[in-house]
């Protein structure tokens, strides 16, 4: 059987390579290292590659080492290639590449030592790097060039698939601006804020990451660090570890989401938010070895509102992106028939700290206090929600009558500028109630137009028979009809006696019953106490609200619930309450709210300066 010609073509191929085998075996391998910057910082990373070109069977490759330089992690890869000269031989190529993240240890003028290749015909070395290291961190120039090709990662066969990116990575700090440490580069704690400045209100995200390049089994203990100045919400408090893959500094890592919060400063300046401490277990099983973690610092511009075009009496805390609806259940109503209006604020922002003016109703009809449901929403790690209040509005008389519409004044802090939510006027029509048709006479009361006579009765005879008698005493003549007349009315007035004798029993002045809820509200201040020393804020800071606001009611006399701060501040000057006493008032209802919806603002000195504010105050009252 003879070959074919395809057949001999491929074995005078392989003749040919083997046949240049020793020839390459014999030709001197092409050693060389590069460093991809000349100048770096002492916070930053750098790129060393190694390459050897068509290494000597039996060779090996020792890295640079020298105290003066780290390396942070280490990747190898081999390509071969194959080519034919066209003369009968061919040529075989590989390359072998070794990628160093190395990070410099101290400033100077540094140099990394040559790599050495031993082989069986002696030792080469490639030439050292020079390298010119300063403090702190140095911007690289070659940034724009690398920036196109983005930063080393594992290779991914789906990198050129279009996937949706997701708005929360890219709203977070840049993995590659992530410094990371030198004692704990394998396994380390870290914090980052989607943005370093905000105005008062506005929401920054904090979010807390596990780097890892070992195996995790699990995070035993979790410690956030103190939000004072903050109104605090949970965002993403994920069950179970999930990993994802990220490049820190050209490092490959795993990174562990722990804890995302929305963050809503209120009050301006530079705030400094504490490192996090974390207990972790690393490896599997009986293996797993137990470490701590200490996080970093971070530090949040906050810039105050500004007072450009800031609307008279603004609420601090009407910051965000907001709109504004009425949507009354009826636009006609009958007379002593309720209707409900609901008034409905929703949008982007801290939906706890909104003050949505109160619904105003004309003359005719009387409106109740509304009652409040909140829905809180987030999307893309952004709060916000909605809020309902709903007013129970009764007419009073007929007629047509227009609810004003509702204005709440906002500063949206994307746009930096105070803009307004506004509803459309309301018209709503009371009418008289209906009248009730009566039946008319010889008509049964489904109104068929039936006789009176039944069925089966038949006519009477015209002549009527009677026997007479003597004539009987009338009733109001004899002797126990008076009695018997009178004998309600008196007991009717001494059950009306006795009624006034109970409420003239149980009446108390006005002086008394002040006295008594003021009583109450120190005995409220006992269970705050309570409260205070198991370390309950939201709790301890509601129990002082109240007995604070049944004080105030006791020795005021009006109903401050449902106020707001101004009104109550009116209501207390109209009362002759000094303008010092009025703002201790105000103050330890701030701090109360503060304490409620503030996690981190409720220490055990917040809660003891609080009590202690609340006892001054109530004991210092005029009487």
């Amino acid at each position: 059987m003879r070959p074919r010609t395809g057949s001999w073509a491929v074995l005078a191929a392989l003749w040919g390579a083997l046949a240049s085998a020793p020839a390459l075996a014999q030709q001197r391998p092409e050693f060389r290292q590069s460093a991809d910057r000349r100048e770096v910082g002492t916070e930053d990373t750098f790129r060393l590659t190694v390459t050897i070109t068509n290494p000597p069977d039996g060779s090996s490759l020792k890295l640079p080492q020298t105290d003066d330089f780290e390396t942070l992690s280490k990747q190898q890869s081999t390509e071969m290639s194959f080519q034919s000269l066209g003369t009968g031989s061919s040529s075989i190529r590989r390359v072998q590449k070794w990628t160093l993240v190395m990070r410099a240890n101290k400033a100077g003028n540094l140099v990394v030592p040559p790599s050495e290749l031993t082989t069986s015909s002696g030792t080469i070395k490639t030439e050292p790097v020079p390298l010119t290291v300063k403090k702190g961190h140095v911007e690289d120039k070659n940034a724009d060039r690398s920036a196109a090709a983005g930063p080393m990662r594992l290779f991914d066969p789906f990198q050129n698939f279009p996937f949706p990116q997701d708005q929360d990575d890219l709203d977070e700090q840049s993995p590659q601006n992530i410094p990371i440490p030198r004692s704990d580069s394998d396994l380390f704690l870290r914090a980052t804020l989607d943005r370093d400045s905000v105005y008062v209100g506005e929401q920054a995200t904090l979010s807390l990451y596990i780097f890892s390049r070992v195996d995790l089994s699990s995070v035993d203990t979790l410690s956030m660090p103190k939000l004072e100045g903050f109104w605090s919400e949970d965002v993403d408090s994920p069950s179970q570890l999930s990993a994802e893959q990220r490049v820190v500094g050209g490092v490959p890592y795993h990174a562990y989401l722990l804890k995302r919060r929305a963050l809503f400063p209120v009050k301006p300046g530079v705030v400094k938010i504490g490192p996090a401490e974390a207990d972790v277990t690393t490896g599997f099983l009986f293996a797993g070895r137990r470490v701590h973690r200490k996080g970093n610092e971070l530090a949040l511009r906050v810039r105050a509102l500004p007072p450009a075009g800031r609307p008279p009496s603004f609420p601090a805390g009407n910051v965000g992106v907001w709109r504004l609806n009425v949507e009354p259940t009826t636009a006609q109503v009958e007379l002593g028939q309720p209707v409900t209006v609901k008034v409905v604020v929703e949008g982007r922002g801290n939906m706890r700290s909104v003050s949505i003016p109160p619904l105003q109703v004309p003359q005719g009809l009387r409106a109740f206090d509304p009652t409040i449901t909140d829905k809180a929403l987030s999307s893309k790690g952004r709060m916000g929600g909605r809020r309902t209040l709903e007013y129970l509005v009764m007419p009073q008389q007929t007629g047509t009558f227009t609810l004003p519409a509702v204005e709440m004044p906002y500063f949206d802090p994307e746009n930096e500028r105070y803009d307004t939510a506004r509803t459309e006027p309301v018209t709503v029509t009371v009418v008289g109630a209906a009248p009730k048709m009566a039946a008319a006479p010889g008509v049964a009361p489904e109104g068929l137009g039936k006789n009176v006579l039944a069925e089966n009765q038949t006519l009477r005879p015209l002549r009527y028979r009677a026997a007479f008698a003597g004539a009987a005493v009338p009733l109001w003549e004899r002797a126990f009809f008076a009695p018997l007349m009178l004998a309600p009315v008196a007991l009717w007035l001494g059950v009306l006696g006795a009624g006034f004798a109970r409420a003239a029993a149980k009446r108390e002045d006005p002086v008394a019953r002040q006295r008594k809820r003021a009583r109450a509200s120190r005995a409220r201040l006992a269970a705050a106490t309570q409260l205070q020393t198991r370390g309950e804020s939201s709790e301890f800071f509601g129990e002082v609200e109240k007995a604070l606001i049944g004080f105030l009611e006791a020795r005021m006399g009006f109903s401050v619930g449902g106020l707001t701060r101004d009104e109550l501040d009116v209501k207390m000057e109209q009362r002759g309450v000094t303008a010092n006493r009025r703002a201790q008032v105000l103050g330890l209802l701030d701090e109360c709210d503060l304490g409620r919806f503030a996690p981190g603002a409720g220490g055990s000195g917040a809660r003891e300066e609080a009590l202690r504010n609340a006892m001054e105050l109530m004991e210092d009252w005029p009487a």
